[in-house]
């Protein structure tokens, strides 16, 4: 299955990216940290490849701390890039982003003549406008949890010797791994009404059974948790009241119940993706 999703506006902002390279000094991706790798655009990867870039793995009070350490370390140990852990929303020193830009480019010749330009880009939902607004300190850009809400580009002049370039979130073509799909629906980086809400809570539940079974089971007052993800799910709806006329569950409730719990953490931080095992 091809999961395909690609609005108008993004083939635009890959070539406005593209366009705009020539004026950039420092290339700022943000991954979620709850799945690192299939919120990594591959189109950006392949756009920016021979530019100074930061990863930023946002949202880490979301995710779990000692995978967000390893995946911080596996960034760190590739070539050309500098990678760091934060969340955008709670994160008390934004400025640190700046000077580490800064601190990139200061041996360049035109340092002292001219702000350092950085582009900030990433794909939709993953926080890059509210990351701006706490540099800022003040919002200055639209911050939605709906995914394609910037839609044009925005420079932002964050201080004498700094300029940030907000880019619209860019999703590729395709998804040919249909587990990247349901992983990016999940956390609310397409629109839910691309895959069936459904398909997206049951890979949500296997998804947890593993390692996070025990929330699951805490979250909803689940003595004995089902392995079969429906027969999981309808309990959950159970447990919450979500009752049909003649007693039958809410599925369809009860499955958007569950995705809007792990959106907003209240399973407690989980991720959905380890680092890569390398052989």
């Amino acid at each position: 299955m091809l999961i395909n999703w690609y609005p108008g506006h993004m083939h635009k902002t890959r070539k406005e990216i593209t366009e705009s390279l020539g004026q950039t000094d420092v290339i700022i991706e943000l991954l979620d940290a709850r799945i690192p790798f299939s919120s990594r655009n591959p189109l950006i990867n392949e756009l920016v490849k021979d530019k100074k870039r930061i990863i930023i793995i946002n949202k880490s009070d979301l995710a779990d701390p000692e995978i967000t350490k390893k995946w911080t370390n596996y960034f760190n140990n590739q070539p050309g890039i500098t990678a760091i852990a934060l969340s955008s929303t709670t994160d008390k020193n934004p400025g640190k982003i700046v000077k580490m830009c800064r601190d990139m480019c200061v041996n360049e010749v035109w340092f002292t003549r001219r702000p350092v330009r950085a582009m900030i880009a990433g794909i939709p939902n993953v926080g890059k406008s509210t990351l701006i607004n706490k540099i800022l300190g003040k919002k200055k850009t639209e911050v939605s949890n709906k995914p394609a809400v910037t839609k044009r580009f925005q420079r932002v002049s964050i201080s004498k010797g700094f300029e940030l370039i907000d880019t619209p979130g860019v999703l590729w073509p395709k998804f040919e791994d249909q587990t990247v799909g349901y992983k990016l629906a999940i956390l609310g980086s397409i629109k839910d009404s691309i895959l069936d809400i459904q398909d997206i809570a049951r890979f949500a539940y296997e998804s947890m059974q593993g390692h996070y079974s025990d929330r699951i089971k805490t979250r909803f007052k689940i003595a004995e948790l089902p392995e079969e993800s429906q027969e999981g799910i309808t309990l959950i709806g159970k447990k919450r009241g979500f009752l049909l006329k003649g007693g039958a569950v809410d599925y369809d409730r009860a499955c958007r119940l569950l995705i809007q719990e792990i959106r907003d953490g209240k399973l407690g931080p989980v991720s959905f993706e380890d680092v890569p095992v390398v052989i």
